[in-house]
């Protein structure tokens, strides 16, 4: 898997072609396809169902003849190695059933010869690179993702998730703004009351001032005739 040269890819021999017959099922590109006799230029990988867990380590990338991988239903966490880009002649690459978190690294996007990708049922979030390969794979390759979004996906960016929590400060600063608002409209309130009050007394006080003129005026004439 680490090296083959031109010579080894020109005799296309076959393992056991001396001694005995080897035979494989693989899964690539999401179907099952049994070998009855593998090539030496079959690199592949398959580790699927086992229960490993931890990070995909970095040391991966030394294979750089691999043209098939899969890890899937596994135990991985942490984010997918940036050291995937150096697998360049990978055409399967199937992560599906981990639980890897992050962003899908835009390095992935220089595998041009990738063909099949599932990324399904991991904990990944953020924006689907749109380069290169990416933009031929369906929504099965990353459905299970609820924090992914973008196309092929029918998710907005925007619409990820729940509401982004505002800024530190922000709900204390929202606070004191409608505690503030709160005393102004009161003092406005009790402004307002208190000059109503005097208006209301002064014009009051006026009017009963009239009566009593009135009262006392017809109290010197004949009262009947004031009535």
């Amino acid at each position: 898997m680490m090296q083959i040269t031109n010579d080894d890819k020109a005799k296309r021999v076959y393992i056991g072609d001396d001694y005995y017959r080897d035979s494989v099922t693989i899964v690539n590109r999401g179907i099952e396809m049994f070998y009855q006799k593998v090539l030496t230029i079959l690199t592949c990988l398959d580790l699927s169902n086992n229960s490993f867990h931890g990070r995909i380590p970095e040391e991966i990338q030394m294979l750089r003849s691999l043209r098939v991988m899969n890890l899937s239903n596994n135990g991985f966490s942490g984010e997918i190695p940036f050291a995937f880009e150096n697998l360049k002649d990978l055409e399967s690459l199937d992560l599906s059933r981990n639980k890897l978190s992050g962003k899908i690294p835009a390095q992935l996007t220089s595998l041009t010869f990738l063909a099949g990708l599932n990324l399904s049922y991991n904990q990944l979030e953020g924006s689907i690179p749109q380069s290169n390969q990416f933009i031929t794979f369906t929504n099965d390759s990353y459905r299970g993702n609820p924090k992914l979004c973008g196309l092929p996906l029918s998710r907005k960016c925007n619409e990820v998730g729940l509401p982004m929590p505002p800024p530190p400060g922000e709900d204390e600063d929202s606070w004191l703004y409608a505690l503030s608002t709160w005393k102004i409209a009161l003092i406005g309130y009790a402004s307002g009351l208190v000059v109503g009050l005097c208006i209301g007394y002064t014009a009051l006080n006026e009017l009963g001032n009239k009566w009593v003129d009135k009262f006392k005026k017809c109290g010197k004439r004949n009262r009947r005739r004031c009535r």
